[in-house]
């Protein structure tokens, strides 16, 4: 199993949201290391829900429910694809990017590395990190 992280505008796609839809495919990532990102997730995976621009911070934990398939927002033909996604539980306590970066556990973390995608690996270290701070 690998883990990963997603950022969603909590304006746009809230946690709030996504629960009460019981899931969604994750569909318009239009960079090219993020669809890659994609490609990867297997379904069983875990995903790290980050609220992303005004929150910045993880609120909980998703699912991946079907591996990578063509983007339904995407062009026909084009290489988009998207994941369903859905949700597992919410934090405890939501982990702010304040947190992420005091940490020295997570100091490889590739949100903190790599802001502006919104596709990324976790390792099961950094993963496990996260939820104990969510658990305080």
């Amino acid at each position: 199993m690998k883990h990963w992280l997603v950022k969603s505008e909590p304006e746009a796609y809230s946690w709030a949201t996504f629960v009460a839809e019981d899931g969604t495919a994750w569909t318009g990532v239009r960079n090219y290391q993020a669809r890659n990102n994609l490609n990867l997730m297997q379904p069983g995976d875990l995903v790290l829900f980050y609220h992303s621009v005004s929150e910045k911070a993880v609120v909980g934990i998703a699912e991946v429910a079907a591996p990578a398939a063509p983007d339904a927002t995407a062009e026909a033909g084009s290489p988009w694809v998207a994941v369903h996604l859905r949700p597992v539980q919410p934090l405890p306590q939501p982990v702010s990017l304040a947190q992420l970066k005091a940490d020295a556990r997570l100091g490889e973390l590739a949100l903190l590395r790599q802001s502006r995608l919104s596709v990324l690996p976790v390792r099961p270290e950094e993963f496990d990190a996260v939820l104990a701070l969510g658990a305080k």
